[in-house]
């Protein structure tokens, strides 16, 4: 399967195999995290010690300076837990158009961090909420056992910061059974009814993102014996309508320690953007590797991001299309539709 990625990519557009403008800085504040989730694919955990320090910090403070407008999506592990989480978002504030935190939920309701939905209000930070499922079941599959009815509580807190109504509160799905993400639009209704109907809950977007064998997802697979089939599974459900809107044509990763990465989960697997040189492309050099037409790294994991509707950090890529290869996974309006195991 090595380079195959590529080569379906080249056969829609060779331009697509190239970065074309920069949108998004994503930065990975770490790999400490509260919980232990099956599908992660950073394999983060309490015992995370990549963390980013405030050297790092002010070189992506500068980085944003010098171009106006970007996108600031702020990531993990649980982002959280970085030390000098607040001072770097008290810092960027007014320095980007737009900023992401990616928050697992669960991490508000640990000791001494129930802050947390106040401070994202204060500082008008969008919430995109890691919610795999609305059944506790499938839920704590992957996230472990307490975790449903903890988001479910921090959902509260954050509509009642307002969050869901004035302020942008997304979800995001994961499946979880190692097949490929249904419609994005069906799964939004029914996380819309059933959350509300059961919670009260009321959130802006919903986000569906196939799940990248890499890091502890892939342990698991392997395993299982089944990380070639899920490799298949992905590539026979390539759509290429999605390749057109991949992130890595306008997101840079920033790593804790400064290095460059087409995207997180290129971060994940050790995959750096590199000079002419060979040597490792850092924060401070990323003007080198934001010229438009610069290679894109792509890997077999790859696959994740144009399977079905396509996935990425911002969700699916495309509206459903029954007549691509994924229509083999649609489901129908009775079924549970989060994540059948």
């Amino acid at each position: 399967m090595r380079g195959l990625f590529r080569k379906r990519v080249e056969s829609v557009d060779i331009r697509l195999t190239t970065f074309n403008k920069l949108e998004t800085v994503q930065v990975n504040l770490g790999d400490r995290c509260n919980l232990r989730c099956a599908h992660c694919h950073h394999s983060a955990s309490p015992r995370g010690t990549r963390i980013m320090g405030r050297d790092v910090m002010a070189r992506i403070m500068a980085v944003l300076e010098r171009h106006p407008g970007l996108i600031l999506d702020i990531t993990g592990g649980c982002p959280e837990m970085n030390p000098d989480f607040r001072y770097f978002i008290e810092a960027t504030s007014g320095l980007a158009a737009r900023r992401i935190i990616r928050s697992n939920l669960a991490i508000a309701l640990e000791s001494d961090m129930e802050w947390l939905p106040d401070f994202y209000r204060k500082h008008g930070l969008v919430v995109m909420a890691s919610l795999p499922c609305y059944e506790s079941e499938n839920v704590e599959k992957q996230r472990g056992g307490g975790v449903f009815s903890r988001s479910i509580e921090v959902l509260r807190r954050l509509n009642q910061q307002g969050y869901g109504s004035n302020l942008e509160l997304h979800l995001v799905h994961n499946p979880g059974n190692g097949s490929v993400s249904g419609s994005r639009d069906l799964l939004e209704r029914h996380y819309r009814k059933e959350l509300f109907r059961r919670f009260g809950i009321s959130f802006n977007r919903l986000h569906c993102m196939n799940n990248t064998p890499i890091g502890r997802f892939r342990e698991q697979l392997e395993r299982n014996g089944a990380y070639q089939k899920y490799i298949q599974h992905l590539a026979e459900n390539f759509n290429p309508l999605a390749t057109e809107q991949i992130m890595c044509r306008s997101l840079i990763s920033v790593g804790w320690d400064g290095a460059l990465y087409n995207c997180d989960f290129n971060l994940a697997a050790a995959l750096p953007l590199t000079r002419e040189d060979g040597a490792i492309a850092t924060i401070d050099l990323i003007d080198e590797v934001i010229t438009t037409g610069n290679s894109i790294r792509m890997a077999e994991h790859c696959f994740s991001c144009t399977a079905g509707q396509g996935s990425g950090c911002g969700g699916s890529l495309r509206q459903h299309d029954t007549t691509s290869p994924s229509a083999a996974h649609q489901h129908h309006p009775g079924d549970n539709l989060c994540c059948r195991q």
